[in-house]
């Protein structure tokens, strides 16, 4: 495994991590995981470093929901301008473009589900491109970013048996 790789996968755990703990992990010298993370952030492969946020775990939290959303294209059209109008917005966290019945996966945040209907339905929807949205608001989450939030045994439904 390559230098790069190396770094890429202690990063991904932690981005947090000293350079100094980067080095002991992988082996490498401290120069060549300083000399790694330079050419990853320069080639555009580490694009930043983020907080994996449990929003639920706090009073005012966001609203998060998954939009399933068709386009169809045109000659002048094609996914990346589509992808590119919607990545401006500031309330898509995430944007893929997916195989199967759709054609764009996008993770939306907002203050309330309304905040998100009204962003789809107003922003996104309207889009010439667009035909259909579909949207998913994520009642709970256990895992984010590969950080588990919650053990899972804290369930507090009543279990109903026939």
């Amino acid at each position: 495994m390559d230098a790069e790789r190396e770094v890429l996968d202690v990063l991904a755990r932690n981005a947090r991590e000293d350079i100094d703990d980067i080095a002991a992990q992988t082996g490498l010298d401290v120069t060549d995981v300083e000399a790694a993370i330079e050419s990853l952030e320069a080639d555009g492969i580490v694009h930043g470093y983020q907080a994996v946020i449990d929003w639920d775990g706090i009073e005012e939290g966001k609203i998060r929901a998954v939009v399933e959303i068709n386009v169809e294209l045109d000659r002048e059209t094609g996914y990346e301008e589509v992808a590119d109008r919607i990545a401006k917005f500031p309330a898509v966290d995430a944007l893929h473009l997916v195989s199967g019945d759709y054609d764009f996966a996008v993770e939306v945040l907002g203050g309330t589900m309304q905040d998100v209907s009204q962003f789809i339905s107003e922003q996104v929807a309207p889009m010439p491109a667009v035909t259909q949205t579909v949207t998913h608001y994520i009642m709970e989450t256990y895992k984010d970013g590969g950080v588990r939030f919650a053990d899972g045994d804290d369930d507090d439904r009543l279990s109903v048996s026939p």
